[in-house]
């Protein structure tokens, strides 16, 4: 089981992460508010802007003020090690 960062010391199980994707879109958008009804919305931003949507294989969606590129990074250098 691999742990990654996701912010404000926020950890993710890396293998269980089916995309990260940038918020901006409105099928993104849609997508946080039917998880947000649902109760499988999980807010990791602690307040800040949200820059990543993370949805995992159990349907839960991650928010995380962290850019896609920096959660990828950080998935590379959990596997490097």
């Amino acid at each position: 089981m691999t742990l990654i960062d996701i912010g404000f010391g926020n950890r993710l199980v890396a293998e269980r992460i089916i995309s990260v994707v940038h918020p901006a879109s409105s099928p993104v958008k849609t997508m946080i508010g039917l998880a947000r009804e649902q109760g499988l919305l999980i807010d990791a931003t602690q307040g800040r802007k949200t820059e990543s949507v993370i949805v995992t294989d159990s349907g839960h969606v991650v928010l995380s003020y962290l850019t896609p590129d920096r959660i990828v990074e950080n998935l590379h250098k959990e596997e490097e090690q």
